[in-house]
């Protein structure tokens, strides 16, 4: 095995090492809901929550992954040094927000630090404006709707019942909240799992004159239109085994810091960010898993009052969200010029 293809089957392994550490870090995304409102223990939620994650293979296409794969950078700019540093510098920054209990969007991350390696190889001439227009713009619009379906969703919910019972009614969604705590997390395996999707594949691609004469065959690949299945299912059992392992710093914060839940508000929250995160996954739109839950779950505390948001703990991860791709693309630059100069 020579050098290059060494180094390109390492990246690789980094790349599913990142989605991992996604999984790892999404994880309260997808339990923190059904956690906070007691309805599964935290080992019972990573458990549902990972296998509707690695479920979502089965379930939706790759329309990320190609987003991600030539979509974004122009792929003749593209080689192992700048999916290193790429996944290095999201890498880096995902850890940081970790370790802080800041729930960040590693979509974002990753998007912004392989760019960002990009970029530092060859300028802004590598990027795709158009590419980038949606996965931007939903840096807002992804909150807004989760926010705006869960408001909805929660007024909806209290008139139809407004008659019932208050503990049949907690029975009742305690119930229904397993179906929607196992949307949300298809939606974050249709989507997550497909970024890291793409950057292998663009990976594979670059690379392809490496694996001409490998006895390998599957690792040759001459076109980026077909996502080869052992990459599928090597990202989405990354991103499950991730989140079966869990970012208990971050089920705090998302699960109660923003505000408090009940069963029939953390199924309105999830069934929210499940429409919103399926929308973006069917047009092939790269979205933070994150902002959306994040934005759903205020939305259901809003209708209660105002002040049952905890619109400063809100703020500092708006604040994380605007910081996450312009920090992300930085350490990446750093990785990219080390890298570089050590490989020459």
């Amino acid at each position: 095995m020579n050098g290059t293809i060494a180094f390109v089957l390492a990246i690789i392994a980094i790349a599913f090492i990142f989605d991992f550490i996604n999984g790892f870090n999404d994880s309260a995304n997808s339990i923190a809901t059904i956690v906070s409102t007691r309805v599964l223990s935290p080992l019972q939620a990573v458990i549902w929550a990972a296998t509707f994650n690695f479920g979502a293979a089965f379930a939706f296409g790759t329309a990320v992954a190609r987003t991600v794969g030539s979509g974004l950078i122009k792929v003749q700019y593209v080689d192992p040094q700048v999916v290193l540093a790429g996944l290095l510098g999201a890498v880096s920054w995902q850890l940081i927000t970790w370790y802080n209990g800041i729930p960040s969007s590693s979509s974002h991350a990753l998007i912004g630090g392989y760019a960002g390696a990009a970029i530092t190889k060859a300028g802004l001439a590598v990027i795709i404006p158009s590419g980038w227009v949606l996965p931007l713009l939903f840096i807002f619009l992804s909150p807004m709707l989760g926010f705006l379906l869960g408001l909805v969703m929660m007024v909806a919910t209290g008139w139809i019942f407004r008659r019932a019972h208050p503990r049949q009614v907690d029975r009742w969604f305690r119930r229904l909240q397993l179906v929607s705590a196992a949307a949300f997390s298809l939606g974050h395996g249709s989507n997550d799992a497909q970024k890291t999707m793409g950057v292998v594949v663009g990976l594979l691609y670059a690379s392809q004159a490496a694996f001409v004469n490998f006895p390998l065959q599957f690792l040759h690949l001459t076109t980026m239109d077909d996502i080869p299945p052992w990459v599928i299912f090597c990202a989405y059992g990354a991103i499950s085994l991730g989140t079966l392992f869990g970012g208990w710093r971050i089920v705090k914060t998302m699960g109660q810091r923003i505000t408090k839940l009940k069963p029939y508000g953390g199924f309105c929250a999830e069934t929210a960010g499940a429409v919103s995160i399926f929308i973006a996954s069917h047009f092939g739109i790269p979205v933070s898993t994150t902002h959306t839950i994040t934005g759903a779950i205020s939305g259901v505390g809003a209708t209660q009052r105002i002040s049952s948001v905890r619109w400063g703990v809100a703020g500092s991860i708006v604040w994380a969200w605007v910081l996450t791709i312009p920090a992300s693309a930085a350490m990446a630059a750093i990785v990219y010029l080390v890298v570089h100069a050590i490989g020459g």
